[in-house]
């Protein structure tokens, strides 16, 4: 029951919404580039990319002193069809704007 409440709870806000929009659109993300392209401080996305990670919405993988996030494979029914009601939403998305590519990403 704590699983449920907890992806429950990870759902009722909209910039984890968006979070979970842009990384279903765009795949998988550097912190800084989901910084960058959402124009969040890193504090507020870390908080919420921890909330949807223990809500059993992503992944995140290291590679090197960066983090990168995705959202998890395979996903339970649940965790699915709440995840296609969202691509449903009339949500605008900002472009992918990819520092860690262009190595100008400053986060570690």
């Amino acid at each position: 029951m704590e699983i449920f409440l907890k992806t429950v709870s990870a759902l009722n806000d909209e910039t984890r919404i968006l979070l979970l929009r842009f990384l279903d659109e765009h795949g998988e993300c550097c912190v800084c580039d989901l910084q960058n392209s959402l124009e969040m401080i890193q504090s507020r996305l870390s908080r919420h990319l921890k909330i949807l990670k223990e809500a059993g919405f992503l992944r995140v993988v290291r590679k090197g002193t960066w983090g990168f996030y995705s959202i998890r494979s395979p996903l339970d029914k649940f965790r699915s069809e709440a995840l296609e009601e969202i691509r449903h939403l009339d949500i605008i998305l900002p472009p992918l704007a990819q520092s860690s590519q262009t190595g100008e990403c400053k986060i570690l």
